[in-house]
This record gives C-alpha cells, structure tokens and sequence, in this order.
C-alpha cells in the first residue's frame, strides 16, 4: 500500500513540476544543449521563446525577469525535485529528469492521439477479419493470411512512425519547447 501513495505523491510532484512553463522550457534547454548550462544562457533562451523573438532583439528587463525567476524560483525547485543540479551559476539534468519524458506525450495540433488512431485501426483490422470470415473479402485473390498480413504490415508501419514522432516531439527534441 506504501508503493502506491509513494507513486501517487511522485507522480503529482512530477505534475506540479511540468505545470508551469518556465521550468518545461528549462528542462527543454537543457535537453536540447546536453551537458551543462550556463543560467545566464537559458534565461535568455526561455526569454526568447516567451517573447517569440530572437536573442538579440531582447530588451535587458525582458532577460532579467526571466533571470532572477529561474534563479530564485523554478531552478530551485527543479534542484529540489532532483532533476537538476543548480550550482554557481550552471544548470545540469540529472538522471532523473529521464522519467518526465512519460508524462509528455506531445500530439501536434494537426495530429490524432496515437490511442484514437491505434483504436480505429483495431477497428479496420476487426473489419477485415470479419469480411474474411463472412466471404466478403475476395479470399481466392488474396488468401485469408494475406489479408492479415496487410493488417499487420499497417500495424508495424504505424509502430514505427509512432516511435519516430515520439523521438521527433520529446522533451528537448525539437528548436521551439512544445
């Protein structure tokens, strides 16, 4: 009974700590420099995304606000939670910021989530089966394995684009945080 409560706890830690932009867009830059980072870099990083500008067009207050939030908010706290190490100005992902990736599933806006997709899919393939079973599917061009092979060939290409647009949209995999 600990185990659940202790999974419970974490998993509303990790919520809180995903819930506000600033740190996702923290956690982003890092992943997307991989090693260490200087404060100073990530805030205007995360100044600029916020901004919808680039580094250079930024005002100096615009980079402070952003600057002495990290400092004094989000990056203790993401030091706190263990998915950083914030020290003398440097900012490195520990090994524990790994287990966020599972709690950001990123579905682009023109996109079906995956569930929905792999449901009417499951859906496709019942119809096949049925239209198989009931001679309603030519079986004597293509036998009934046939068919069933097309099923699983559009399983296994669905899989894999699956994993690419995971890989594509994860946490620091893109230039813009989702």
């Amino acid at each position: 009974m600990v185990a659940s409560t202790d999974t419970t706890s974490d998993r509303s830690q990790v919520f809180q700590l995903l819930s506000n932009h600033r740190r996702r867009y923290a956690i982003h830059f890092c992943k997307r420099e991989g090693g260490k980072v200087t404060l100073s870099d990530m805030a205007e990083q995360v100044a600029a995304w916020e901004e919808g500008k680039e580094i250079a067009e930024l005002t100096s207050d615009e980079r402070k606000r952003v600057y002495t939030s990290l400092q004094q908010t989000h990056l203790p706290t993401l030091d706190d939670a263990g998915m950083v190490v914030f020290e003398n100005g440097e900012i490195e992902l520990t090994e524990r910021a790994d287990e966020l990736e599972v709690y950001m599933d990123v579905v682009p806006g023109d996109s079906v989530p995956w569930g929905v997709y792999y449901l009417g899919l499951s859906g496709l393939g019942f119809a096949v089966l049925g239209g198989v079973w009931l001679d309603v599917l030519p079986t004597g061009v293509l036998p009934a394995v046939g068919w069933a092979g097309i099923v699983l060939a559009v399983f296994a290409v669905s899989a894999v684009v699956h994993v690419y647009q995971n890989r594509k949209y994860r946490l620091g995999g893109t230039e813009y945080p989702q």
